[in-house]
């Protein structure tokens, strides 16, 4: 189940958030590769430390062994939340 909170910004933009996991060198690869079609920005944020979900090596700076948050800014991430459904966690 996909949990997303709309979050007005100070810019105006709306925000979803939902928690991720990326277990392999593959996972990283694939969802990078989604997200980098958005037209949007999307971060993931782990701790006190946030990345661009479209850096690889940004990824590999985070603490892969735990869920992640993601935040894509944008007003409608259903599509894409869809296309990253499997690696979306409770």
């Amino acid at each position: 189940m996909v949990q997303m909170e709309n979050n007005k910004l100070l810019e105006g933009l709306i925000m979803a958030k939902t928690t991720v996991m990326l277990a392999t060198i593959n996972d990283v690869k694939n969802f990078v590769t989604s997200v980098s079609k958005c037209d949007y920005d999307v971060d993931l944020i782990s701790g006190r430390y946030a990345v661009d979900a479209k850096s690889i090596m940004g990824i590999f700076s985070l603490d892969l062994s735990k869920p992640i948050t993601l935040e894509a800014h944008t007003d409608d991430a259903s599509a894409f939340f869809a296309e990253i459904k499997q690696f979306i966690v409770d």
